[in-house]
């Protein structure tokens, strides 16, 4: 199953960061969020993405592109560049990655819709490019494929600022993007989705995806909802930036329900 990842928003609440890379690739620890996050769908066997590139796109482009020679010794003759021989070591990461322009100033929904040729099976995952969670995304995908529903968005309670989800048992009854007062549970970001969700994405570059899809989605009954109470975070401005560096600073990643397992040291 493929994993699509979106990439392009110009993450204006956390320019007090960085403000000349896409969000993205703002690092905790030593790598880009976005190698975290895809490195925590590698632990479940998932290595195929989809990355939905926009606000400075060539970035990522080029993180992908340098990736073996930044993580490698090599040689290499000046007069003859593409003779450069590498020494290694291995790469653990066996990653195929897709790198789709969406447009700079397409929405979310937009964005999804526009990587529908790539989508090869029935079913993909769906993340934003800011958020770490602990999520056992075996069982993510197997409460999706056992509900039958086209799409299934983990609900988590974090602070009250995101979007909101009201439940029946599982079913999404109601699909509220971010409410002035929160009740309950949240769009966690994780989202496992049927290809048929596609049908109900115009090519529209102001399409949100978390407005009239997935509200229309939940009222006609076709959204459920996969709880998980571990670790969630979104880096979404400075001060979560600051949170998620000192969970990798504390070296204990995995060990507690409070830190992430997926913030993991690279080779």
């Amino acid at each position: 199953m493929q994993v699509v990842i979106l990439c392009g928003g110009q993450g204006t609440r956390i320019r007090d960061v960085a403000d000349d890379i896409p969000k993205p690739m703002i690092p905790i620890g030593d790598r880009p969020i976005l190698w975290h996050i895809m490195k925590s769908y590698t632990q479940y066997g998932y290595t195929d993405f989809i990355l939905c590139l926009g606000y400075k796109g060539w970035t990522i482009k080029r993180y992908f592109l340098d990736y073996h020679l930044a993580n490698s010794d090599f040689s290499l003759r000046l007069g003859a560049p593409e003779r450069t021989h590498t020494h290694g070591p291995d790469l653990q990461e066996d990653w195929q990655v897709t790198l789709a322009e969406t447009g700079l100033d397409a929405m979310t929904g937009c964005r999804v819709k526009r990587i529908e040729k790539y989508i090869t099976g029935d079913h993909f995952l769906l993340t934003y490019g800011d958020g770490l969670a602990d999520i056992d995304l075996t069982k993510l995908v197997q409460f999706h494929k056992a509900h039958g529903k086209i799409g299934t968005v983990t609900a988590v309670r974090p602070p009250g600022r995101f979007g909101e989800i009201d439940l029946e048992g599982s079913q999404v009854a109601e699909f509220n993007e971010k409410p002035l007062i929160s009740r309950g549970r949240i769009n966690g970001g994780f989202f496992v989705m049927h290809r048929a969700i596609f049908d109900r994405l115009p090519e529209d570059p102001g399409l949100v995806l978390e407005q009239e899809p997935l509200i229309r989605l939940a009222r006609d009954g076709e959204l459920m909802a996969y709880l998980h109470d571990g670790f969630w975070q979104s880096m979404d401005n400075s001060r979560d930036y600051k949170y998620l560096n000192d969970l990798w600073c504390r070296g204990n990643a995995g060990r507690t329900h409070q830190t992430p397992p997926q913030l993991l040291r690279g080779p």
